[in-house]
């Protein structure tokens, strides 16, 4: 594919996530269930991070349930002051927010952290978030897409609603703001009307990195629209390759090239000196899931009740619900799953073990040597330009997987021996946009000769 890296080096991200990503990882006496609202235990996930030079951390959000997540940007802002290096990507909904808040949120957070925001794009998934927000529903997914789309556009304009000069702090004239090089933006959409400008000044990336998870339709035209980062579910090597291709592929009409947006699958690696030992490792893990949990909460995606089986019976794919027909969740989900299921033909207990380690992503279970082998042949092969990693444990699977897994990978030239810039988009190799308001503010400024000052 034309416009791709032929010496590409992969890029990681963790993926914040309570005691760990593996189903019964607060079981685990390792572990730290308690700990879930405690800023310096997300501050020693982060610093691990850094010292294995990953990308970013990233922290999912949602709007209902009765799970302990501290809130993005509160969090993020928190890490922002005890990290130096890595990126912060907060996920934020566009169907339970409006863009002037999350404009001026990410704003905030990027020059918080000199240049290390990142924006995750979701449009939500829940009936129970319309609840909380005097919403009478949930948008279905088409809708949730067309308002997610002008939402991105209005953060945008209101990104670029500050010229890059306008901060002048001239004590002589007495000016701290050229005001006629903030401006109005005054987007009538469909779903929003907004004046701007916004006020705090533009970013110092320009935009937080913007990132887009999801892999339906929807999501895919949405990310080869606006995204720069995504974050996808892909269990086989091969749907990795399909879905890496389709993507790619979508940018040309939206005049962008491939090396404009990095695709990172989910990962969950469980590492270990040898396979074996990587295997009792995984045993170990799986011994302590409620199995009947498991079951009824993978039934969802089935037309039967899969607790009627036997562990070891194939998984019925030929009951699986038609694709397309679960609105809520994530709803391209079901078909990675199932498709996984299908491809591997995969018994009801393999199944279980498979969802729970990576809830959907792809896990791997091996020796430091085969986790980079595996890593080296889905970068090589173009099923990812790096990976979102789902660690089955808090601290001991990403300090694994950094003092182990990482070192392998700069031997082998895959993965960088420092960071290349300081923020987010200088280390994933992304431009910094431009304002694109520029050019259209000098030519009215010339037509109506706005005096400056503030």
């Amino acid at each position: 594919m034309s416009g791709l890296p032929t010496n590409k080096k992969a890029h990681f991200n963790v993926f914040l996530r309570g005691a760990g990503h593996h189903s019964a990882a607060w079981k685990h006496p390792d572990s730290n269930p308690k700990d879930d609202l405690d800023l310096d235990y997300y501050a020693e996930i982060a610093k691990i991070a850094e010292r294995g030079l990953f990308d970013s951390l990233f922290t999912a959000d949602n709007y209902s349930g009765l799970g302990r997540r501290l809130e993005p940007f509160t969090l993020l802002s928190g890490l922002a002051a005890l990290t130096k290096h890595v990126g912060l990507i907060a996920t934020v909904s566009t169907t339970y927010n409006d863009p002037y808040h999350v404009a001026r949120k990410f704003a905030s957070l990027d020059h918080i952290s000199k240049g290390r925001a990142a924006w995750n794009i979701v449009t939500g998934h829940s009936q129970a978030d319309a609840g909380n927000f005097s919403k009478p529903e949930h948008p279905e997914v088409s809708k949730r897409y067309e308002i997610g789309d002008e939402f991105v556009e209005i953060t945008k304009q209101l990104w670029d609603s500050w010229e890059e000069d306008a901060l002048v702090y001239d004590r002589e004239r007495e000016v701290t703001i050229e005001s006629s090089k903030v401006h109005e933006i005054n987007f009538q959409g469909q779903y929003h009307s907004v004046k701007g400008p916004l006020n705090i000044p533009r970013p110092p990336q320009g935009y937080p990195v913007l990132v887009q998870a999801g892999s339906s339709e929807g999501g895919r035209e949405l990310a080869a629209k606006s995204a720069e980062v995504i974050f996808t579910a892909q269990q086989t090597l091969g749907a990795a390759q399909e879905f890496y291709t389709d993507v790619k592929s979508r940018l040309k009409k939206y005049g962008r090239t491939p090396d404009q947006l990095l695709i990172m699958p989910g990962l969950s690696p469980i590492v270990g000196d040898t396979e074996a030992e990587a295997r009792d490792i995984e045993d170990e893990f799986n011994s302590l899931l409620n199995t009947k949990q498991s079951l009824r909460r993978l039934s969802n995606y089935f037309t039967v009740d899969l607790t009627e089986y036997d562990l070891d019976d194939l998984v019925p794919v030929d009951k699986a619900k038609p694709y397309g027909t679960i609105t809520t969740g994530i709803t391209s989900r079901q078909e990675v799953v199932v498709d996984a299921a299908r491809r591997d033909r995969m018994t009801i207990r393999q199944f279980i073990a498979r969802s729970a380690a990576g809830h959907g992503h792809v896990s791997f279970t091996g020796s430091v040597l085969q986790t980079a082998d595996f890593i080296e042949k889905w970068i090589k092969e173009n099923g990812a330009d790096g990976f979102n990693i789902l660690p089955h444990i808090y601290f001991s699977g990403l300090e694994t997987f950094v003092d182990k897994v990482v070192p392998e990978l700069q031997n082998r030239g895959l993965f960088r021996t420092e960071y290349e810039g300081k923020t987010l988009r200088e280390n994933l190799g992304l431009a910094r946009p431009e304002n694109k308001n520029k050019a259209i503010w000098a030519l009215r400024k010339e037509e109506k000769q706005v005096p400056s000052g503030h």
